[in-house]
């Protein structure tokens, strides 16, 4: 886990829906993570400076609040981790984006589209089932790429369909994901760094899992499971860590973990 990205993961999971955060309580956190003040410190003042957080001080206190591109990536996290899916009507959404041309900004949207639960059907050519058109169009505004967007069947095997995802790699990565984590946990900090480890893991995990449709499924795919058993776990480890959330200043969602 490194420091910044990190750091997303705490708005991700104990800020939000704010979206600033005491520097003293975002050093806390990091503390029992392991990482230093100076470290953590200096982990913001780079995010500052790329734009992803904005300073600010109220009085005698500091705090650091996501920019607005920043705060529209931790709700894309939050609605995919934690909302429930909606019912699938069998149509894919094709997305034909015109670029991005500069070779890391192609990178950065294509993680992006992932994150969104697409796949590349081919280079330039993003599948996605289930998808959020809104999200969709929304990240192709910050990039200010035009597309052309079709709804369609697939008329073949879904074997044909699946290639465009790495559920291979996803399937890998659920096996291990649980190795570590005990069900029960007497102290707080242990349970608070157990949490925010396992949602760390989750999070990322939404880059190669598109958090495909049931029926589009291969029936030996460990998604689904692991999915509800995070979010067995994440309840537990909330209730357990709750001493030690509640002297931080955060917001109240973070001593009820609520779906969404």
């Amino acid at each position: 886990m490194r420091a910044r990205s990190t750091i997303f993961t705490l708005f991700v999971e104990y800020i939000y829906p704010e979206r600033r955060a005491r520097v003293r309580d975002l050093i806390t956190m990091m503390e029992v993570l392991g990482f230093s003040e100076a470290a953590v410190r200096a982990a913001l003042s780079r995010s500052a400076k790329r734009g992803w957080v904005v300073p600010e001080r109220r009085g005698r206190i500091a705090y650091y609040a996501l920019s607005d591109r920043v705060y529209w990536q931790v709700r894309q996290v939050r609605r995919r981790l934690y909302e429930a899916r909606t019912s699938w009507d069998g149509r894919f959404l094709l997305v034909l984006p015109e670029g991005p041309k500069e070779r890391g900004e192609r990178e950065r949207f294509r993680r992006e589209m992932a994150l969104l639960g697409y796949g590349s059907l081919q280079s330039g050519v993003y599948l996605g089932a289930g998808v959020d058109l809104a999200a969709t169009q929304e990240l192709l505004a910050f990039y200010g790429l035009s597309a052309t967007l079709f709804r369609a069947e697939h008329l073949g095997p879904k074997e044909e369909v699946l290639r465009a995802f790495p559920l291979k790699e996803a399937s890998a990565h659920y096996q291990t994901l649980f190795s570590n984590v005990l069900p029960v946990l007497e102290d707080p900090l242990l349970a608070f760094r157990t949490l925010t480890r396992l949602v760390h893991e989750m999070r990322k995990l939404l880059f190669l899992d598109p958090l495909l449709p049931p029926e589009l499924l291969p029936p030996s795919f460990p998604g689904p499971f692991a999915r509800e058993r995070f979010l067995a776990l994440r309840e537990t480890l909330y209730r357990q860590a709750e001493p030690f959330l509640k002297k931080l200043s955060l917001p109240l969602s973070a001593l009820s973990p609520q779906a969404g």
